[in-house]
């Protein structure tokens, strides 16, 4: 089994706010992309159009339909991706060491080498964060596009997990929530942001900013349909005299 290293001071993760998730997927799209995309789409890896398509995706949104005690139903859209767990199962269930969290940065990877496909991460993870990559043979994971965020070829606007990059609605936010002055850290106290599933006891880095209700309006009362003078003019009172000629009128 693995163990997990001491707990360091920086601690890359997401900011995700369902209060602007759209639920468009882009960030699916996006992270298909950058990471294991093969047809050019957000399409299974393999016979994607076939009767067993198969393929892994890192990044997934689920819709949730909530009806809050006091405020309308509204639809709440959930991104979910591994959540770069301090005390994280998925590491301490490997076998071979191959599920592993960094000490620098805390970003949980897998050394796809020594992965042998057991699939004990899987099991382990209560977030359902990790997945086979059937033709590769082994668990696949979101990265936080570490080939991304220290890459010092790319413009410094795109080192940036993906998903981040291509979020429409301003959504997800990256950053250091080891730093309680950093941005992210700001926007998880100002915002009443939590850890998903605490109770687990995973301390899970990434964390998701709360939706707001939506407002209850007033309901008016109904008006009175207006009335007509037959004897009018214009385009009422001839409308009101034709309805009144139709056959039938008045039996």
């Amino acid at each position: 089994m693995t163990t997990l290293p001491p707990c360091g001071t920086k601690k890359l993760g997401l900011v995700i706010d369902l209060d602007t998730c759209v639920g468009c997927h882009a960030c699916v799209v996006s992270c298909k992309g950058w990471n294991t995309e093969n047809y050019g789409a957000p399409l299974s890896d393999a016979d994607p159009y076939g009767a067993n398509p198969l393929g892994t995706f890192l990044n997934r949104v689920h819709s949730y339909e909530v009806q809050p005690e006091s405020a309308p139903t509204q639809l709440i859209h959930f991104p979910k991706s591994c959540l770069h767990c301090d005390d994280a199962p998925c590491v301490t269930v490997c076998p071979t060491g191959a599920s592993y969290k960094r000490v620098e940065d805390g970003i949980v990877l897998v050394n796809e080498d020594a992965c042998i496909g057991c699939g004990l991460c899987a099991w382990a993870c209560p977030y359902g964060a990790r997945e086979m990559d059937a033709a590769a043979g082994v668990m696949k994971k979101c990265t936080l596009c570490v080939d991304r965020i220290y890459n010092e070829n790319l413009p410094e606007i795109d080192r940036v997990p993906a998903c981040v990059r291509t979020c429409p609605s301003g959504a997800r936010h990256f950053g250091d929530l080891g730093d309680p002055t950093s941005a992210v850290s700001q926007l998880v106290a100002d915002r009443g942001g939590f850890d998903l599933m605490p109770e687990l006891g995973t301390k899970p880095v990434n964390k998701y900013l709360p939706p707001r209700l939506k407002d209850t309006l007033a309901k008016a009362p109904p008006k009175a349909m207006p009335t007509v003078n037959v004897d009018a003019g214009g385009f009422l009172g001839w409308l009101d005299r034709a309805l009144d000629s139709l056959p039938g009128k008045g039996e």
